[in-house]
């Protein structure tokens, strides 16, 4: 099983980005995913969810501005994230799990390496 995230980069304040996570040997349709980010000397933290149900789940703090959405037929899972903000700059991670819903510890089944996204001017 593999999942790659792609779609990080350098952003201004205030903009766009959108991340992909595509996968290999899981279908997204059967697994609860999630877009997880790292920042430097903090710890990892959910940033929006879809159990396989397709149930979705973001934190409050974040305000509505991240949305993620899945497309079975391509077996990827998005991140949309608006308005971004330099406090929004990490490593984000996709992540799936088995379960109906994201394991309340984050000890999910498979993890893929991490993309930079950058906010700055």
């Amino acid at each position: 099983v593999q999942l790659q995230a792609s779609g990080g980069g350098l952003v201004q304040p205030g903009g766009s980005l959108r991340l992909s996570c595509a996968a290999s040997g899981l279908s997204f349709g059967r697994y609860s995913t999630g877009w997880f980010r790292q920042a430097p000397g903090k710890q990892r933290e959910l940033v929006n969810s879809i159990t396989r149900g397709g149930s979705t789940y973001y934190p409050n703090s974040l305000e509505g501005r991240f949305t993620i959405s899945r497309d079975n037929a391509k077996n990827t899972v998005y991140l949309q994230m608006n308005s971004l903000k330099p406090e929004d700059t990490a490593v984000y991670y996709c992540a799936a799990d088995g379960s109906d819903y994201i394991p309340p510890n984050y000890d999910m089944e498979y993890w893929g390496k991490g993309t930079q996204v950058t906010v700055s001017s």
